[in-house]
């Protein structure tokens, strides 16, 4: 199992860390922003595929902003898992 942090861009979270083993997430969690939504997309996400939680993710958009915190985890997801 393999632990990571990934700095957050242009979100309420700062940051999100997150345990992948075989390519599943296991378990998520972002500092600060609205807790009960990323307690929901962490929870929702646990044994996904990390492929399936950035497709479902990558591009969802919070207030206009271009982004939001399920988006920046799908590009944390991404960043992490290719430097492998």
């Amino acid at each position: 199992m393999e632990k990571f942090r990934y700095k957050l861009s242009g979100t309420c979270a700062s940051m999100v860390e997150f345990l992948i083993a075989n390519d599943v997430v296991q378990k998520v969690v972002f500092q600060g922003g609205c807790a009960g939504n990323t307690q929901g997309v962490g929870r929702l996400v646990e044994g996904m595929a990390v492929s399936e939680v950035v497709a479902r993710l990558k591009g969802i958009d919070c207030k206009g902003k271009g982004t939001s915190c399920p988006d920046q985890f799908a590009k944390g997801l991404e960043v992490c898992v290719s430097k492998k």
